[in-house]
């Protein structure tokens, strides 16, 4: 390692609750185990799972803990092992999900198998906000779904951050893309590639939208079990929120349908599929916003309300 600093600033929180319990703190810089590369983090997107998991006990246990699965930077050091790549080297990834958490902070470990080059053709910033969502997006319509051109999708909250990028994704594969959002994001959809849009706040799409191939589930309860009436005899929801599904399977079966919970695993097949998209032009994410490290809380609170378009994303140097 060069002249590496010993300690870092990171992103930190004692006790469960609102952005306020954010802090900035200082830590020791981690070292790269095995098959690990230690980054140095340049950028890092914000995920709902990020603010969900800084309110709630949900799969990391009590704090204290740094937040962070999305990371782009450069390779400081490899552990041994490591054949991928060598210092220097910019990168990007999903730590994994959900016990890799960590990339709200200047430095950062990762399997490297985890990561993947990041594409010239983009800065960090954007590279930061693509891989939870990217990953997200690929397992559900192509690993799980295996979306064929020609087939009707419908992406729930497709302004949103999964949405966004599932819509790109389905349309590089060919797909006929149905997206649900409010009236003022219709144009937006429309350049990503979406073929049709309805404003759900005067539309019930469960009633009017039929023979779907694939749903892209992002929203849960009522929308989500409502949303299998518009699948077509053997077509599939895919819901990238694993709980909360009581009634799902029965009301699926009633119906002739099929449904699957998605929780987004670190990937690397699905890491490099994303960078040859980007790579192509097929796929770009938007940057809502960006916040310096120091800033983690207000981004949080802004992210928690929900009518972002696309990713919110620290700039950690």
């Amino acid at each position: 390692m060069s002249e590496l600093t010993t300690t870092m600033r990171a992103i930190s929180q004692d006790v469960l609750g609102g952005p306020e319990v954010l802090k900035e703190v200082e830590l020791p810089v981690p070292t790269p185990g095995p098959n690990e590369v230690l980054v140095r983090v340049h950028a890092a997107g914000l995920n709902p799972t990020d603010w969900k998991h800084r309110a709630l006990k949900l799969l990391l246990g009590e704090p204290p803990y740094v937040l962070g699965w999305d990371v782009s930077g450069v390779v400081e050091a490899v552990g041994v092992g490591v054949t991928l790549f060598k210092p220097g080297d910019e990168v990007f990834g999903m730590l994994p999900f959900p016990y890799g958490a960590g990339s709200h902070a200047e430095y950062v470990t990762a399997p490297a198998r985890a990561l993947v080059r990041k594409p010239s053709s983009i800065d960090h910033v954007a590279a930061g906000a693509l891989p939870l969502v990217g990953l997200t997006a690929w397992q559900a319509l192509v690993d799980t779904a295996d979306i064929q051109a020609g087939q009707r999708v419908l992406v729930h909250a497709a302004a949103g951050g999964v949405g966004h990028v599932a819509v790109q994704i389905a349309k590089a594969r060919g797909a006929y893309v149905i997206g649900t959002a409010s009236a003022a994001k219709h144009d937006y959809l429309r350049d990503l590639g979406a073929d049709e849009v309805i404003d759900y706040h005067t539309t019930d799409v469960a009633e009017t939208v039929r023979d779907v191939d694939v749903v892209l589930d992002a929203l849960g309860g009522e929308t989500r079990l409502r949303s299998l009436r518009t699948l077509r005899p053997g077509g599939l929801l895919v819901s990238i929120l694993p709980h909360g599904a009581e009634g799902l399977s029965e009301e699926a079966d009633r119906l002739g349908v099929r449904v699957e919970l998605l929780l987004v695993e670190a990937d690397h097949a699905g890491m490099t599929a994303i960078a040859d998209l980007v790579e192509s032009g097929r796929l770009r994410p938007t940057v809502a916003g960006t916040f310096p490290l120091a800033e983690a809380a207000t981004a949080h609170a802004l992210g928690e309300t929900g009518r972002t378009t696309g990713k919110l994303v620290l700039v950690v140097r």
